[in-house]
């Protein structure tokens, strides 16, 4: 018994064959006679193997070169092959031609469209007619073994014809229309050779995504949903794609480059792959260390000029140690202010993933550990400290040889000053 889907396929080849060949004008008889001439037209003694003969004007690609260049396949100046790519799937997170289940393209004789699609008719199994051809099976048999047929159409010739339609040519040959580009290629420890590759599409991966993002876009729940939402109604979630951009291919004639093309009438979507926008930072937050990333010991060069001036005044009375107590507590300010800074930003650039700061600066400059800073002091010791060091090692780096040694005691007293201000590290 013939599988519902080849009855289906013939049933509608007769139909439109009716169509374009009957008229109003012609009476009964003539009627009969075309109804006559349709039936031996698509009887399968004689469409089988008409459609074998043709079957090889048509090559199954999954990589067409007429995306490339329609004159690619056949031209004045040479032939290309047809690819068939046979990779593996593998996990590997790549987005490329064994790990995408899609349909596999054709190009050729647009005339003998009618045979690729009678080849791929999906029987009751789910394997295509031509899957069943290739494996030689029951189905394959019954369908294409005629009665009383000559050698011409034995059921091993016929079968021969259909399987030239996805036969691999047995030498891969490239045209000068397709784009090239030659791959570096180690042989041996210095010798370099060059391997010609032609980049071809993938044209299955590219109108699958076609159909994927209509979906996305026209998909009836979509229109559901984006209306609900136009009213502000509640309504399931939807994504949006932004930035398409439509190509065509074979423009008026896109039967001319493959099969899944002419399908599609020659459309297909392209991604936004421009490169992204990058908003300009006037402030990084630290990765390692606040001290050295995000202040600077020379920001405050007067600062610390000025202490050096006032270091070397043969006396030391209130006033003195007044402008001292002062120019210190710029020095803290400056750090105060840097902190508020840093902090602003911590929402936006902090990566819990990549820091390398210490659990203490951690603490003090990200704006989600408020609450920690509010209620706890064991952090605070060493931001003083490191505090304390910026003022007692910058003073030096920034005078240079011309600066006084300084002791422990100016050290705690600069300790003593930051501390005054430890409530607004918080």
């Amino acid at each position: 018994m013939m599988d519902k889907r080849i009855t289906t396929f013939f049933e509608e080849r007769k139909d439109a064959w009716l169509k374009k060949n009957l008229n109003a004008s012609m009476d009964e008889v003539e009627v009969r006679a075309k109804e006559q001439e349709c039936e031996e037209v698509f009887s399968l003694k004689n469409w089988l193997p008409n459609a074998a003969k043709r079957a090889g004007q048509m090559s199954i690609s999954t990589h067409p070169c007429t995306f490339s260049h329609p004159s690619a396949r056949k031209n004045k100046n040479g032939y290309a092959s047809a690819v068939i790519a046979t990779t593996i799937r593998r996990d590997d997170g790549f987005l490329r031609s064994g790990n995408v289940d899609v349909q596999a393209d054709a190009l050729g004789n647009a005339a003998a469209l009618d045979v690729y699609k009678f080849l791929t008719l999906v029987m009751e199994d789910g394997q295509s007619l031509l899957q069943h051809i290739e494996q030689d099976s029951p189905v394959a048999k019954s369908l294409l073994t005629l009665p009383n047929a000559s050698q011409e159409h034995s059921y091993a010739a016929l079968r021969q014809d259909f399987l030239a339609m996805a036969s691999p040519d047995d030498k891969v040959i490239t045209s000068s229309k397709i784009k090239q580009v030659y791959f570096p290629v180690v042989t041996g420890k210095a010798e370099v050779e060059y391997h010609q590759l032609s980049i071809l599409t993938a044209s299955g991966i590219v109108f699958d995504m076609r159909k994927r993002l209509d979906v996305m876009r026209f998909g009836d729940d979509v229109k559901v949903a984006r209306e609900k939402k136009k009213n502000g109604l509640p309504h399931d979630s939807y994504r949006e794609i932004y930035d398409l951009t439509t190509i065509g291919y074979g423009g008026t004639k896109p039967q001319n480059i493959s099969v899944l093309n002419n399908q599609n009438g020659g459309k297909a979507h392209l991604l936004m792959s421009m490169p992204p926008v990058l908003k300009k930072r006037d402030l990084h937050f630290p990765v390692v260390d606040f001290f050295t990333q995000s202040v600077n010991y020379f920001a405050c060069r007067d600062i610390f000029y000025r202490l050096h001036t006032l270091y070397q005044k043969p006396y030391n009375n209130m006033h003195v140690r007044a402008e001292r107590d002062d120019l210190y507590q710029f020095l803290v300010d400056y750090l105060i202010e840097k902190m508020w800074q840093i902090r602003a930003i911590s929402q936006d650039q902090y990566r819990d993933v990549t820091s390398q700061l210490s659990k203490a600066q951690t603490i003090w400059l990200c704006d989600n550990e408020q609450e920690i800073r509010a209620t706890t002091d064991d952090w605070l010791d060493d931001i003083l400290n490191a505090m304390t060091q910026f003022m007692f090692h910058g003073y030096e780096k920034v005078v240079g040889r011309k600066a006084f040694k300084l002791g422990d005691d100016e050290r705690k007293y600069m300790a003593k000053i930051a501390e005054s201000n430890k409530e607004m590290l918080r």
